[in-house]
């Protein structure tokens, strides 16, 4: 069974889909771009970006009572190849190991005109 996960102090979606759901074991977030509370994008860097985007999913995740550490997989979108030198420190400093999962794409557009985006698997 697919449940959403109950969310506070969150953006909300900007269309039909839920920001994290639950089925069985596993944890699904949607792809998150570096929105503020206000839902606009904020500014800065990759690496802003990127950290904002881990708090955010950090706060998904802690709604099912589930940490970074539970994140099995990870698939990272950026706008340009150049900055995930960027991604990889935040993500280096922010999970522990074992490491996720990832899949890293270079796409020519993101939500908002972000430079990064996020989604992740994780399992409880």
């Amino acid at each position: 069974m697919k449940y959403q996960i109950p969310l506070h102090d969150m953006p909300e979606a900007t269309g039909p889909y839920s920001i994290g759901t639950t089925a069985a074991r596993h944890i699904y977030t949607s792809g998150i771009v570096a929105q503020g509370d206000d839902g606009e994008l904020i500014g800065g860097d990759a690496r802003a970006q990127a950290s904002r985007i881990l708090d955010l999913m950090e706060k998904i995740l802690a709604g099912v009572d589930l940490e970074l550490s539970d994140v099995a997989k990870v698939t990272v979108f950026v706008t340009s190849m150049r900055d995930l030198e960027a991604v990889d420190e935040v993500m280096g400093d922010r999970f522990s190991l074992p490491m996720p999962a990832r899949t890293v794409a270079c796409v020519s557009e993101l939500p908002l005109g972000a430079c990064v985006q996020m989604d992740a698997v994780a399992c409880r």
